[in-house]
């Protein structure tokens, strides 16, 4: 930081398994993410490609090369394995996972149904491979899971050995955990945390008024995902009680 401020919220530090920042690339060029890593890099903890951008991005390996020389991680999105799943290509896929030399992979249910069993069964053998992300939540606005089962299912992703489960919202953060309107299903989130630890969760929270909803309610190290490349600074501040939404809420008083 460039200057002292008192009571300012202690951030964890890289690496953390808590106040997790997820960036998703929805596209960038080789240069855009060069650019977005020399501002950024130092708050962001993992970049996700998101859904399967990375099946048609130009210049892929160069801009996975600009990620490694950062000592930043990064996947691709779990529409893409579910894209494989479908088509009956799952070895393909942990092909691809070397291929790439991806430490991360993520297991969705979003787009297509899967038996859960059969789901936990592919977390527990990529997790021999890489580090398993699960994401639990529908893209199908119509689709609402009620909070016991969203507690059963990520209980048992972690179990199955997924480093962290994902709460869905999609990219526009209005599916899943939030409402048409991107209002937050307070009732959902506050449900699921008596039963599973804060640190296990990340919260897909891609709108501002999301971001300050979780670190109002559960604390600067929150772990957020799908955050866009030029809200990696604005989070930061909101995280640390240095932006209007956030600004009395670390004061001490």
């Amino acid at each position: 930081m460039h200057y002292f401020l008192k009571d300012v919220p202690e951030r964890t530090q890289k690496p953390r398994s808590k106040g997790f920042t997820m960036a998703m690339d929805k596209g960038l060029s080789v240069r855009q993410a060069e650019d977005f890593l020399a501002v950024s890099g130092e708050y962001v903890d993992i970049i996700k490609l998101g859904w399967a951008t990375s099946y048609v991005t130009p210049n892929l390996n160069e801009k996975l090369d600009v990620y490694r020389a950062a000592g930043i991680p990064f996947y691709f999105g779990g529409t893409l394995f579910e894209a494989f799943i479908v088509r009956d290509q799952f070895d393909d896929y942990r092909k691809l996972l070397d291929n790439y030399q991806l430490p991360f992979a993520e297991v969705s249910d979003g787009s297509i149904e899967m038996d859960h069993d059969k789901k936990c069964g592919y977390i527990k053998t990529l997790s021999e491979q890489v580090t398993v992300l699960s994401e639990v939540g529908s893209k199908d606005a119509e689709k609402i899971i009620p909070p016991y089962k969203w507690i059963e299912l990520m209980q048992k992703e972690l179990d199955a050995g997924a480093w962290k489960v994902i709460g869905e919202a999609r990219e526009s953060g209005n599916v899943g955990l939030f409402r048409s309107t991107g209002e937050v299903r307070s009732g959902l989130v506050q449900e699921i945390l008596t039963k599973i630890p804060f640190e296990n969760i990340i919260w897909e929270a891609p709108q501002k008024a999301q971001q300050v909803y979780f670190i109002k309610l559960i604390g600067s190290n929150v772990n957020l995902g799908n955050i866009a490349p030029n809200d990696v600074i604005p989070l930061e501040t909101i995280r640390l009680g240095l932006r209007g939404d956030t600004f009395n809420h670390f004061l001490n008083k």
